[in-house]
């Protein structure tokens, strides 16, 4: 599944091509992708202006003069291809902009979504509404991961991975954050010292700007609009390396499964 960093790049993708941009056609060409695309909306996006672009945890946003945002989310297979020399078999929404400018947004497993939200009102959108703090605006800190784990018997892993904690955080990333941190992804919460919480606080952006400026992780399906495929997965410390060598110090990569996702960790260095 495109994590952050996926949508990230995909959103910086799509302003070059959008903003300040017109939209002169909006083609669904099914009904649905997850759920049903908005009725109206080619009605209500054909001929608006881009304004501006976005992003909110896992969700792109394309801002409009119309007071409309069209929140996407990526899903486990989308992407957007910028010009792609035809229509393919799983381009099920199509944007054409005023000047000439063609983009499709692919989705083979059809696990994504498009909805048309008012900007006004995007905050209280339900799948908004109870998200925590993004992690690259600064807010999050040691302290406000002591309070949000203060008395939790959850594993550290797990509760990285509440959005009400932080927003659009996903699985890769928060086995790279602990990492850095050196803390064990097993460890109860609540026992994780201030210390360590204060490492974490940093090596959760900083290890999310490392895959912003390499293009995201290739993994499956997702490449950024452009085409060009993300190459931050050859950068991973733990993830994806069981049995491999650690490269912080002597032990192995170690894989185990937490809330059914596979979890990577040097249990040498991470304690």
């Amino acid at each position: 599944m495109p994590e952050l960093p996926e949508v990230e790049t995909t959103v910086r993708g799509l302003e070059h091509v959008l903003k300040g941009r017109r939209i002169r056609r909006l083609e669904a060409r099914r009904a649905d992708l997850r759920r049903a695309f908005p009725k109206d909306l080619g009605q209500r996006l054909t001929g608006a202006l881009v304004t501006s672009l976005g992003r909110r945890a896992k969700y792109g946003l394309i801002n409009t003069d119309r007071g409309d945002t069209m929140v996407f989310h990526l899903g486990m297979s989308g992407a957007w291809r910028i010009d792609p020399h035809e229509i393919g078999k799983h381009d099920h929404l199509l944007l054409e902009t005023d000047e000439g400018r063609r983009l499709h947004l692919r989705d083979p497993r059809r696990f994504g979504s498009v909805d048309l939200v008012p900007t006004a009102a995007l905050a209280e959108w339900p799948a908004f509404k109870a998200l925590g703090p993004e992690p690259l605006d600064g807010r999050i800190d040691g302290r406000w991961l002591r309070e949000r784990f203060d008395g939790r018997t959850a594993a550290v892993k797990l509760l990285l991975l509440d959005q009400g904690i932080v927003a659009g955080l996903g699985n890769i990333y928060a086995c790279e954050a602990l990492f850095r941190a050196r803390i064990d992804p097993r460890k109860t919460a609540g026992k994780v010292s201030r210390v360590k919480l204060d490492a974490l606080a940093r090596a959760i952006p900083a290890v999310l700007d490392d895959a912003i400026r390499a293009g995201g992780s290739t993994l499956k399906d997702f490449a950024a609009p452009d085409g060009e495929l993300g190459y931050f997965s050859k950068q991973f410390d733990v993830y994806d390396r069981e049995g491999e060598p650690c490269r912080g110090c002597a032990g192995k990569v170690r894989r185990i499964v937490q809330g059914g996702r596979s979890t990577f960790f040097c249990p040498s260095c991470q304690r």
